[in-house]
């Protein structure tokens, strides 16, 4: 796997090809797409913005998610990644959105979810995609997996547009 300046890299060479701008929703990544990104000199002509929402109450006020849905599939799930990006086009300029929300560790497992345990969303050609993958390793391990993947992944979906 790449790492996560040269996916970034990529993803800005994709959206400037196509004269779009990126938002990122991100949780259990605490920015470190967003941090990744802006590590690239000229990105603003790429990337809008980030939303950093944590807590479920940072989700439902700055993404527009409704608690009943948080409620319902937790914070870790495929439906609130979707959600997440979703929520971050309608709240941004941006064209394509990317979200991460899931349990980097030690603490936090569910049943049905172990620490490692990572869901992503992706809008790009204005299809949602969702994922969920299993991380292992450290707390940081897992959080730079994460933000890898996910641009991996988006580099992947901009590609097929």
């Amino acid at each position: 796997m790449q790492n996560a300046i040269e996916l970034a890299t990529e993803v800005g060479e994709e959206l400037k090809t196509r004269k779009l701008l990126l938002t990122i929703a991100e949780s259990c990544t605490g920015g470190g797409v967003s941090q990744a990104i802006t590590e690239i000199a000229g990105c603003s002509e790429w990337f809008d913005c980030g939303f950093v929402t944590y807590s479920n109450s940072s989700k439902t006020e700055l993404l527009d998610i409704p608690a009943a849905l948080i409620a319902q599939h937790g914070a870790v799930s495929e439906e609130i990644a979707a959600a997440m990006a979703q929520g971050a086009l309608a709240n941004s300029e941006a064209h394509v959105a990317m979200s991460t929300t899931g349990i980097a560790g030690p603490t936090g497992a569910v049943p049905g979810k172990p620490v490692g345990t990572i869901c992503f969303g992706w809008v790009v050609g204005g299809v949602t995609h969702t994922e969920r993958r299993i991380f292992t390793g450290d707390r940081q391990t897992v959080r730079e997996q994460t933000v890898a993947y996910a641009l991996e992944k988006l580099v992947r979906y901009l590609k097929e547009i």
